[in-house]
């Protein structure tokens, strides 16, 4: 549970570089864009062979590597 303090107060030890965190409520911080959401997808048995491949000579999951790549091409064409 976080201490109260008015936001004046809050605002100046802020600004005076002190660690405020102990007056912060973190318990319903959101990240924009963050939140997730369960889809499947079917893919070919040779993709998901590649796929576990790719995945082991990496060292990462499955899913790590497929979020991964879909994610650079994602940020690729958005930036074009």
């Amino acid at each position: 549970m976080s201490k109260q303090i008015s936001t004046e107060e809050f605002d100046r030890r802020f600004d005076e570089g002190e660690d405020i965190t102990a007056f912060l409520d973190t318990s319903a911080i959101r990240h924009p864009n963050r939140e997730k959401k369960t889809v499947n997808v079917d893919f070919p048995l040779w993709m998901v062979n590649a796929l576990d491949k790719e995945a082991k000579t990496l060292g990462v999951s499955r899913q790590a590597l497929i979020k991964t790549v879909l994610g650079r091409h994602l940020q690729k064409r958005k930036g074009q």
